[in-house]
């Protein structure tokens, strides 16, 4: 069975990565990138759907964990009755190949080390043909089933049914080295790679990206180790930032509410450009944005929620019955029928993330700015349709206020594209449609009986997403609209003292779906933002406080939490999660600096008095 989703380590390449338990055992890896078929999903099922387990084969054995500081070089630190041994996993950077990397050395003792092995291609569909191949000194497992294949190096291993294990004995001192790639089957087996460098090399890149982090302030680790997630999360080839590591870990355990993350969302991958643009990470602004448009490069029409990590668009959501599902949640799913969905918000993300570049200095080339001229072509179109949302319903279409606020916001950044930066464009329509989308907003979703904007129009429901209304500055913080909306979240949506996305209860027709889900964590992110921003810090950094104690022992989070049982819920680890941490934790040094400066200026203005 899987171990709880807090349990697993990410270890990144920066093409895919491979999820690594707390048992030593590999449970997820697709390659040879995020979005392709597995190769090992125990985690969706059991031991049969595939995994790769490094480990001491004490079963009384205690491990602790940890990167190497600034990497996704994992360390863990195994203690046995006999001694102690430490297994160091990482995906070599800069190879171009799915390699992965496990080296064994006994530190004390002699402990007694098992490998076990059982590849299932193609999303456990697919058992390998698996031969022994020996080339001079090169001795090698290769295996094929169909286009993928295999090769394993290191200690002899022998065959059992359907899997391969090896069992040895290392003493203080002795290292073992096992590696595991990833190849087209048509093709020879690549040939080893020198390890001591891959790790050195390795190491070092992911320290000079480190290097560029500029955080002052408070949850300083927090904050590198979401901004690394991100990274990890970036196609170093393609520039594709996808939205998680995983498929259909459910929402609620035992559940339906079993979605595929492994793609690039409009919305997330924009967001996640705000949050390098905020600390300086601006070459990957710039690889995002090419990546952008080229996916974006056709008719505005076909503009869709979500893409494949090169771009892809054709992303049809399927059941897979040779996975069972994490521990027992099904069906598992891949692809993501949102992909059809219009969701309204999305431009305005996008237009928000290539302001916030424009003004890091990157600059508008003769493709990019035509590109976004096309998109206030598609809002001018489409603004007034009814929308599935930034949740993504499966029911009914409708006003969403957040999505009429992201139009809004959309038309708002393209005005300020020809006002303050001087591109060309028909600024008075654009403006005209700006105001007028505000008007009808204020006129259709905001309750004045109660003082707060509304889920929809003609709804008295509220949602978490309006927290974003003064994140994209619809309105001010403080603004009395604005509180009131918050003072309506805190009644009506915060759970266990997080907060939900909105009352599944009371909108049973939104996704068509059996009720239950846990407080999704970004939200609650949010709300520490609007916290800090409305002058509320003390409350925003006892959320801030508690949210990041849900982190697991590596500074991991997933999409949602369940306060009532301790544990993670969701695809992990979540961009959507890392990127709202790094934006309350920013929120919050800037409101703490402008506290200590007030202060400052007060005291001057004391002893000027006296």
């Amino acid at each position: 069975m899987s171990l709880p989703i807090e349990d697993y380590a990410l270890i990144s390449d920066c093409h895919t990565g491979a999820l690594v338990g707390r048992d030593g055992s590999i449970d997820w890896l697709c390659v040879p990138r995020y979005d392709s078929p597995s190769v090992f999903g125990a985690l969706l099922g059991d031991e049969e759907q595939g995994h790769w387990r490094v480990a001491p084969s004490d079963a009384k054995a205690t491990a602790t964990r940890e990167y190497v500081e600034g990497t996704f070089v994992l360390v863990t630190h195994w203690t046995t009755s006999t001694g102690e041994l430490e297994v160091c996993d990482f995906m070599p950077h800069g190879d171009h190949l799915s390699n992965i990397v496990r080296r064994v050395r006994c530190v004390r003792g002699l402990v007694e080390v098992v490998e076990e092995l059982r590849m299932r291609f193609d999303y456990a569909t697919a058992t390998p043909w698996v031969r022994r191949v020996e080339d001079g000194d090169d001795k090698m497992l290769v295996a094929i089933a169909g286009p993928n294949a295999l090769v394993r190096r290191g200690p002899a291993i022998e065959a059992g049914e359907r899997h391969h294990r090896s069992t040895y004995v290392l003493t203080e001192g002795e290292t073992a080295e096992v590696t595991l790639t990833w190849f087209q089957s048509h093709k020879k087996p690549p040939g080893p790679i020198d390890i001591e460098a891959a790790h050195e090399e390795t190491i070092r890149w992911w320290h000079d990206w480190a290097s560029r982090y500029d955080h002052q302030g408070p949850y300083y680790d927090a904050v590198m180790r979401s901004l690394l997630v991100l990274r990890a999360l970036t196609d170093e080839e393609t520039g594709g930032i996808v939205a998680a590591v995983t498929t259909s870990l459910p929402e609620q355990f035992g559940g339906q509410r079993n979605w595929d993350y492994r793609y690039v969302w409009l919305r997330d991958a924009a967001l996640t450009l705000s949050a390098f643009l905020a600390h300086s990470y601006v070459s990957e602004a710039q690889n995002w944005r090419a990546w952008l448009l080229r996916a974006l490069a056709g008719d505005p029409d076909d503009i869709q929620t979500l893409y494949g990590v090169a771009g892809e668009r054709y992303l049809p959501e399927r059941e897979l019955p040779s996975l069972p599902g994490y521990q027992g949640a099904s069906p598992v799913r891949i692809g993501n029928a949102a992909v059809s969905q219009f969701q309204g918000d999305v431009i305005g993300e996008v237009m928000v993330a290539l302001q916030e570049a424009r003004d890091a200095g990157v600059k508008e080339d003769a493709f990019s700015w035509p590109l976004q001229r096309a998109l206030m072509t598609f809002v001018e179109e489409h603004w007034n349709d009814a929308d599935r949302g930034i949740w993504e319903i499966r029911g009914k279409p409708r006003a969403f206020t957040h999505s009429r606020v992201m139009m809004w916001t959309a038309l708002d950044r393209a005005v300020r594209a020809v006002r303050e930066g001087g591109l060309p464009g028909p600024v008075e329509r654009w403006e005209k449609l700006r105001d007028h989308i505000r008007d009808e907003i204020e006129e259709h979703g905001f309750d004045r009986e109660r003082n707060t904007y509304v889920q929809a129009y003609g709804s008295h429901e509220v949602d978490a997403s309006l927290l974003v209304l003064a994140q994209v500055g619809f309105c001010r913080p403080d603004d009395p609209r604005m509180l009131g909306t918050v003072a309506a979240i805190e009644k009506d949506l915060i759970h266990d003292g997080l907060v939900m996305r909105y009352r599944i209860d009371a909108s049973p027709d939104l996704d068509h779906l059996p009720p239950g889900e846990h407080p999704f964590l970004a939200c609650s992110f949010w709300l520490v933002e609007q916290y800090a921003r409305s002058g509320r810090l003390d409350d925003a950094c006892t959320l801030m406080e508690r949210l990041l104690s849900f982190t697991n022992d590596l500074g991991l989070l997933s999409e949602e939490y369940d306060p009532s049982s301790h544990h993670q819920v969701g695809n992990t680890p979540q961009a959507l999660t890392h990127l709202t941490m790094v934006q309350a934790a920013d929120w919050i040094a800037r409101a703490q600096a402008d506290q200590e400066a007030a202060k400052e200026r007060s005291d001057k203005g004391d002893k000027h008095r006296v």
